[in-house]
Formats: structure tokens, C-alpha cells, sequence
């Protein structure tokens, strides 16, 4: 009897492997499992190794596993690749139509099944994939009616017949393997609590957050990994009264979610790194006119195209520092999907409260990694408009116009939406007056300059970061940010047990950097391990200017496009000691 099973899928793009990683996965879902998945897949729309590695558990669990309990093989690429994550006794479910070879160097059992065959039998060979899941339900000794449901919702429209044949092909791939396996021991997966509880990707959580918070319109251009955020809004925001436009280009995007938000609509754009370089002028722009604008940057492998399917975050000096002069912005960094569902609603709240923009930074992994999320509260959510004027003004005296950059002891000014009774103000990209005129006057462009900044002093962020601190003084503090948290707190675990006191900080607010809060724990700890996925140690070097420590503050870099395991983390901590 095991407590967790991780099973991947690997093929040709274009063979169904995220389908089949799709029914597997919710089906197991509505037992109550926890899951977590993660997909590679390459930058085009056909051809090349693609797999879907999922890790099933009776536990919560925020990471993919290090090693792995089944393959399943579509080509003998897939084998050649993957095999080395199988334990020795993992098995390898292939394709008999490839005529599979197993590696020497593997202990793991191989078992030829004709999926392609017995599919064609049943009508299209594209139903191969459902005979597999048919196999890997006889290897963990699991009722195939558990997929009917999914089977159902999946081909329904499709008609009756269609559902039964996928049905049949998931029958006969489980008795065949059944046989195959006759007296050997089935992998027995613990009962689930049967609870019920969500299967989502990261960028859903944006997208439903957003809608939460209010969100009415969103303008983008089709990227990887962000392209989700839009797609899922296309369906839901029309029957809110809102809409999505699909731009020519990202600055179109950056600058009509600038107008609508200028005009009192709440609204997003969403991007990578190379659709947010392309935005920074924009980005720019609602700095410098204290119009509030929520900008999501899902990282990934850069620079320029680099690799656009692949796992990164080596964005965040971009997000900071990227727009030419200085303006202030609040960027922040979910590590969970329940996180990045309440952060995309909060972040329209900020963005209003502090007139500035907001970025939401995510990663491939968060992005589009699919995971088991608790009911989310959407009574949580609440909505903040800060010094938006809704009703009428006072008549302004001699006909002048209103002070929209009026200088405040907290930085932020009053905020009216255009057409407003006695609201005429200007507009406009250059230094301005109080009334948005344009002005060169040097007293004039430090009193507005001074009142932008003055507004994010006053930042109020529920949890900058995220802190398991069990000791007042640790032999090693751990930091990460997005979806470095999963392999950050198992490796944590271990370490514990190899005798080493070990607290773990995830910053969840990147700028402006919670430095005191960071200091206490940098002070508390021997030695500092930044976990991150990019060649420079961004986060690291953010660390050194905002709290020091220099000295002890230690490095440990992934860049090859694959997200951390946690045995990675576990190794590289321990070479501190």
C-alpha cells in the first residue's frame, strides 16, 4: 500500500498525452487525492517529446516528485528520456507497436501493450491513449468506472457512442494488462477522503480572481504561458458585461487597458517577458499619470524567444527596474494557485488604493502547472476603490480646473472618471502641475515626483512573506518566490531530519522589497540559500541591496528550462554545511 504515486505520460505533441494526463488526473481528483502536474512540452504546435509527470498523494503536495512509479510510453523516445526517474521497482507501460527496448541500466519492469492495436479494433487508433489509462488502471488496481464520468463530460458532445467506445478502450487496455500481470503485486494507492475539491491551473486562478476583483475588461496579445488568462475571460467576462479584446500587439494591449481603466473600468493585460518589454513604455506611462493598470507576467525561458515552453523566473530586475525613469509600482509573487487566486483580486484593489501599476509575477510552473486547489472563498474578496470620486464635485472657484495630482501627505491624489461635473483635468505623458498641466518648473517636478514614491511608503500587503520560522536562531534559512515553495518545503523536511535547523521565507512581495521583515531572518540564520530558477541570482542580488548579509547569502540556480525537485534542493543545501 503507498501513500503517493507519480505517473507520467510521454509521446509525440499531438498524440493526446495531455488528454490522457487530463482524464487520469480528474478522475483521481474526485476520489480526493491531491495532485500535482507538470507538463513539457515544446514551442510548436506538433511533433517533439512531450510528457505530463503527476504526482497523486493522500497528502497535500505543491511539487513534482523526484522519482517516478509509472511510464507510460507512446515511442521509444519517451522511454530513452524519462527512464531514469523510475525507481527499480517502477514499471514502464509501452506502446507494443514501437517494439519497445528497455535500457540496460534500468531495474524497472517493461511491459509491451498493443495500445495502438487494440484501439485501431475498436475504430480509430486515436483512442490508443484510453487503452492505456485502461493498463494503468490495472496496475494500481483501480476501477475503471471511476473515468466514466470524465469520459462522459469529455466526449458527450460528441454523442453516446463515442463515450462508450472510449469506455471500451479504457476496458480492454485494463484487462489486458491484468492478464499480463497475472501474480504480480498491483501498486495499492491508499484510500483518498473522497472530499471534494478543485483541479486548476494557475492561470484560471488569475483569470476567476480577476473576475472576483472586479475586473470588467482585458486587452492581450496570445503568448506562452499567459495565453490561458485571456482564454478562460473570452468565455466568462461577456456574461459579466465585460469583454476581451485580442490585440495586434502588446502595446496596444498595455495602452487600451490603460484607457479603460483611466475611464473607471477595471482592467488587466497579461503577458511573458517578451510581451512585458514591449509594454514598458506603457507601463511608463500609467506610473507618470497615477492610472492604475494590473499587468501579470508569467516568466519563462529567455532572453528574446529563448525557450518560450520552459521554466524560468528571471524577470524580476525586468519588473522592478524595467521602465525608463522612475516610477513607483507594487509587483507581487504567488506561490500557490490559491494565492494567485486572491493576489489577481487584490491586485485591482492596490492598484486603485496607490493609482500605480501592479504587476502580478508568475512562472511557467505556477502558470500552467495543473494542481489540487481547496474550495476557494470568494467572500474573502473584497473590493477597494480607494480616492475614486463617485459623487458630485464641489464647484471648483473661477472655473479653474481640478487638482487630479493634487500634492497629499499620503501620496495619492483624488481620482475622477472623465465626464465628471467639475473633474476637468489634463492628461498627460510629460511632468505636470497639480491639474495635469504640463510643467518644467524644477520645485514642481520634486514635489510630484517625491508625492508618487510617497504613496508605496505607505504600502499595506497582508503577507509580504510567507514564513515557517520554527527556530529563533536557524543553522540555514531557505528563500524562494512562485513555485519554488513545493520543492522548497519537502527539502526542508529532510533537512530537519538530517539534524540541521532550517526556516524557510517565500517572498511573496517583490517590490517594494519587505526588507525589515527579511533582516530579522537573515540575522537569525548561519547561512541564507536563495533558490531560484535563473544564470544570475535575482532575487539573491534584490536581497543584498535591501538587506546585506552579503556573507551569508548563498546561491543555488536552476536555467536548463526544468523546474527544481526537491532532492535538488535537499543536495545543494546540504553542500553549504
Amino acid at each position: 500500500m503507498i501513500n503517493q504515486l507519480s505517473w507520467k505520460v510521454g509521446g509525440q505533441q499531438g498524440e493526446g498525452i495531455e488528454s490522457t494526463g487530463e482524464i487520469f488526473s480528474i478522475a483521481l481528483n474526485r476520489l480526493g487525492y491531491y495532485l500535482y502536474g507538470y507538463r513539457h512540452f515544446s514551442s510548436r504546435i506538433k511533433g517533439g517529446h512531450t510528457n505530463n509527470k503527476i504526482r497523486v498523494s493522500t497528502k497535500e503536495v505543491r511539487s513534482i516528485s523526484d522519482d517516478l512509479d509509472i511510464l507510460v510510453a507512446f515511442d521509444q523516445e519517451t522511454v530513452d528520456v524519462n527512464y531514469k526517474e523510475l525507481h527499480e521497482k517502477g514499471v514502464i507501460l509501452a506502446d507494443a507497436k514501437f517494439d519497445p527496448k528497455k535500457p540496460e541500466d534500468t531495474q524497472a519492469a517493461l511491459y509491451a501493450v498493443p495500445f495502438t492495436e487494440m484501439a485501431s479494433e475498436l475504430g480509430t487508433s486515436l483512442m490508443k491513449n484510453m487503452v492505456a489509462i485502461g493498463a494503468t488502471s490495472a496496475i494500481l488496481d483501480l476501477d475503471i468506472q471511476v473515468f466514466e464520468e470524465v469520459v462522459q463530460e469529455i466526449f458527450g458532445r460528441k454523442g453516446q457512442q463515442v463515450v462508450d467506445k472510449n469506455m471500451e478502450a479504457i476496458k480492454a487496455g485494463y484487462e489486458y494488462t491484468k492478464e499480463k500481470l497475472a501474480g504480480a503485486e498491483p501498486m495499492h494507492l491508499e484510500k483518498a477522503d473522497g472530499q471534494k475539491r478543485l483541479f486548476m491551473i494557475g492561470n484560471d486562478a488569475i483569470a476567476m480572481g480577476a473576475l472576483a476583483g472586479g475586473c470588467r475588461f482585458m486587452a492581450a496579445y496570445p503568448i506562452t504561458p499567459a495565453s490561458e488568462i485571456m482564454e478562460y475571460l473570452i468565455k466568462k467576462l461577456p456574461a459579466l458585461g465585460g469583454t476581451v479584446i485580442q490585440t495586434e500587439d502588446e502595446i496596444a494591449a498595455a495602452t487600451m487597458a490603460i484607457g479603460a481603466n483611466y475611464g473607471g473600468v477595471r482592467a488587466i493585460t497579461a503577458s511573458a517577458g517578451p510581451g512585458l518589454s514591449l509594454k514598458m513604455e506603457a507601463i511608463g506611462l500609467a506610473g507618470i499619470t497615477e492610472t492604475p493598470i494590473v499587468i501579470v507576467d508569467t516568466q519563462r525561458g529567455g532572453p528574446s524567444t529563448g525557450l518560450p515552453t520552459k521554466q524560468e523566473q528571471s524577470d524580476l530586475m525586468a519588473m522592478i527596474y524595467g521602465t525608463h525613469g522612475e516610477i513607483p509600482k507594487i509587483v507581487m509573487a504567488p506561490s500557490t494557485v490559491q494565492e494567485a487566486f486572491y493576489d489577481a483580486a487584490e491586485a485591482f484593489n492596490l492598484a486603485e488604493e496607490y493609482q500605480c501599476p501592479v504587476i502580478v509575477l508568475t512562472d511557467l510552473q505556477l502558470s500552467l502547472g495543473k494542481q489540487t486547489v481547496e474550495p476557494l472563498k470568494f467572500d474573502k474578496v473584497e473590493i477597494r476603490r480607494g480616492k475614486l470620486k463617485a459623487d458630485d464635485l464641489p464647484e471648483i472657484e473661477n472655473k479653474g480646473y481640478f487638482k487630479r495630482y493634487e500634492v497629499t501627505e499620503d501620496g495619492v491624489s483624488p481620482r475622477v472618471i472623465p465626464g465628471m461635473k467639475n473633474g476637468i483635468h489634463h492628461v498627460t505623458g510629460v511632468e505636470h502641475d497639480e491639474t495635469g498641466k504640463p510643467s518644467e518648473s524644477a520645485a514642481n517636478r520634486i514635489a510630484q515626483m517625491d508625492k508618487r514614491f510617497r504613496k508605496i511608503s505607505h504600502l499595506k500587503f497582508d503577507t509580504p512573506i510567507h514564513k515557517n520560522a520554527p527556530h529563533e536562531e536557524a543553522d540555514l534559512l531557505i528563500v524562494g518566490f512562485n513555485s519554488t515553495r513545493g520543492a522548497i518545503e519537502e527539502a526542508m523536511g529532510r533537512l530537519e531530519k538530517d539534524g540541521l535547523k532550517v526556516n524557510h521565507a517565500h517572498v511573496r512581495l517583490i517590490h517594494p522589497f519587505p526588507a525589515e521583515e527579511m533582516m530579522q531572518l537573515v540575522k537569525s540564520a548561519k547561512k541564507v540559500a536563495v533558490i531560484e530558477n535563473n544564470a544570475t541570482g535575482q532575487l539573491a542580488n534584490i536581497m543584498k541591496m535591501n538587506v546585506g548579509g552579503h556573507e551569508k547569502i548563498h546561491k543555488i540556480l536552476k536555467y536548463d528550462g526544468n523546474p527544481f525537485l526537491p532532492q535538488e534542493v535537499h543536495t545543494k543545501c546540504k553542500e553549504l554545511f
